[in-house]
């Protein structure tokens, strides 16, 4: 570029799902004001690009057309595919370098928005540190299959996520089951695999397909009747808001005798959910408890959830128990074990009112927080244990200091619940005061914290230098008794276990 000449201006052009009609008045205006158009079209030389964009071009403009090598075949480049487009792009990002350095405006058509799966962005990323660039957005395929099927995407909190039909099935699969709603771009050779996903988390009765939305050819149906065969890489899978389904399609009256499962999640981890649980959760109708737990429920959008805070547990139950007397399979979800400080026992307290006596209660257990931080750490809880709560909430505490002074003289392996809290911090230091009246300074403690969840971390210490400060409410705490053992072994793991044998006196 010499010294004299003004650099161009690179615009990256959203056109829209297809519809020339759905242009952007400034897409309008910039692509009729071009000195250059350019715009990505297979071998065979077509562009939905430049159909999209045919009215607003003029007769004396440059039009580069930018011809990919390959799209799905095979190639004979040393580098792959994956070396032949990156060898394409960067001839492309030249030619389009080229009219910018000698001072000509350059916009590069982009199908739906730009940033948007679209190929513009390597475009962009080659030349927008070099040359002015404005980017347009376009109406994303996206909002366009939602308006053709008159389905709304989401409402009020829910989630909805884009996903690439490119993912594993697997994988794919977990992240349909834990939104609302979704998006899956670039079907075409993808199609079955992003259906057995669906089905694998149970959302092919609410998908729908979409086949170039707002275009001439487009065409739309339930994604469970489309043959394979048939599926253009044009095409998108679309899970619409659940709530606006259940209002559009109505939620019909359950078929079936209402009733309250209490479901134990366990302490986090997908693995620790038992398949009893599992198989309860995928029967109810709707889900009930702390958002925290209801947040680890895979979403059914088939399914009602009713999450609250976590100390409106007897509410809660009554609140079960309603619409369970309505016909409705109520699953109550817990933490764990639920008959372990947890929701069993506040729908069980609810239910003896007679108002409740005739609704089914059934209980699922879980695996304990207890049983996860013993794993962790050995076998703490290989003989004589119990488990306590220091929440103070519905008990005094002197209760809870009686109680902790008798299970130390008994010498239990003391398994502590909630030992501390945002507003209950001298209670640890209280209760370990207590039990070193009993234990010697040196016995094992194990500190699990999180665990089954992203920041697990369990750690040995022993109850002389416990720091209560380092405990918050999602620790569980397992102390020793006299015959509890921490050892080192040659790997230079410290593990710990309480012996199944006990002295004789």
């Amino acid at each position: 570029m010499t010294n004299d000449v003004v650099a161009g201006r690179l615009y990256g052009v959203g056109l829209g799902p297809g519809d020339p009609e759905l242009v952007t008045v400034k897409a309008a205006r910039l692509i009729a004001a071009a000195d250059v158009v350019a715009y990505h079209a297979a071998r065979h030389g077509r562009s939905n690009a430049r159909a999209i964009a045919a009215g607003y071009l003029r007769d004396d403009q440059v039009e580069e057309a930018l011809i990919y090598p390959v799209t799905t075949e095979t190639t004979d480049h040393p580098g792959g595919y994956q070396g032949a487009i990156d060898e394409f792009y960067e001839q492309a990002a030249a030619r389009l370098a080229a009219h910018l350095d000698a001072g000509r405006d350059v916009v590069v058509l982009a199908e739906g928005d730009p940033f948007f799966y679209g190929s513009y962005m390597h475009m962009h990323k080659r030349l927008a540190h070099r040359y002015e660039t404005t980017v347009v957005p376009g109406v994303t395929s996206v909002s366009a299959a939602s308006a053709v099927l008159g389905r709304p995407l989401m409402e009020r909190d829910e989630v909805l996520t884009v996903l690439p039909g490119t993912l594993p099935p697997d994988e794919l699969a977990r992240r349909l089951a834990a939104t609302d709603s979704a998006a899956v771009m670039k079907l075409g050779r993808t199609f079955e695999g992003v259906r057995s996903a669906l089905a694998a988390a149970g959302r092919l009765d609410d998908a729908f397909y979409v086949e170039r939305a707002t275009m001439a050819a487009e065409r739309v149906g339930r994604l469970s009747e489309i043959d394979p065969a048939t599926v253009p890489y044009f095409s998108l899978a679309l899970l619409p808001s659940p709530a606006a389904t259940a209002y559009l399609e109505g939620t019909p009256p359950p078929a079936h005798d209402g009733g309250v499962t209490v479901i134990g999640l366990g302490p986090g981890a997908s693995g620790w959910l038992t398949p009893e649980a599992r198989a309860a959760l995928a029967e109810a109708d709707d889900v009930v408890g702390y958002q925290t737990y209801v947040d680890r429920v895979p979403v059914d959008p088939r399914q009602v959830r009713h999450a609250s805070d976590n100390k409106v547990e007897a509410e809660r139950a009554a609140f079960a128990l309603d619409l369970a007397r309505r016909g409705r399979r109520v699953a109550v979800v817990s933490s764990g074990d639920p008959g372990v400080f947890a929701m069993a026992a506040a729908v069980l307290e609810v239910a003896d009112d007679p108002e409740w006596k005739d609704v089914p209660i059934r209980i699922v257990p879980g695996l304990t927080a207890a049983q996860a931080v013993a794993s962790r750490a050995g076998a703490p809880l290989g003989h004589d244990f119990c488990v306590m709560s220091l929440s103070d909430r519905l008990k005094p505490w002197s209760i809870i200091e009686t109680r902790l002074a008798g299970a130390a003289a008994a010498d239990l392996v003391i398994a502590i619940y909630n030992p501390a809290s945002q507003t209950r911090k001298e209670q640890l230091v209280r209760a370990r005061e207590v039990l070193l009246e009993h234990r010697d300074a040196a016995t094992p403690v194990v500190v699990g914290r999180d665990v089954g969840g992203p920041a697990e971390s369990v750690r040995i210490t022993t109850l002389g230098e416990l720091d209560p400060a380092t405990v918050d409410m999602r620790c569980l705490l397992i102390v020793g008794s006299s015959q509890t053992k921490a050892v080192t072994r040659a790997n230079g793991q410290t593990i710990v276990y309480t012996p199944r044998h006990y002295p004789v006196a």
